[in-house]
């Protein structure tokens, strides 16, 4: 694969012991890939999983029906509310 030249990078290490290092190379030339490369996309694959999975908001149905009540329906705006807009910047 071609390497696309990266502006701004940093270095990260790590260690492994030599059990864990061959397996990543073995890894590695089954993919056909280098080792950087092999291990930001399964490193970065399994980061956007996991963000995904913790920043998703899983509502109850009733829940959901709640949510879309209140864009259908918002509330009238009390004091506080209106005190904070007038209160923005104008722009």
């Amino acid at each position: 694969m071609a390497r696309l030249a990266v502006k701004d990078s940093e270095r990260l290490s790590l260690r492994v012991s030599s059990e864990d290092k061959s397996l990543l190379m073995r890894a590695v030339a089954y993919s056909r890939t280098n080792l950087t490369e092999f291990m930001m996309n399964q490193s970065l694959n399994a980061a956007r999983a996991i963000v995904e999975q913790a920043e998703k908001l899983n509502l109850s149905t009733r829940d959901s029906l709640i949510v879309l009540d209140a864009l259908e329906n918002p509330p009238e705006p009390n004091a506080k509310f209106l005190a904070a807009a007038r209160a923005l910047p104008k722009s």
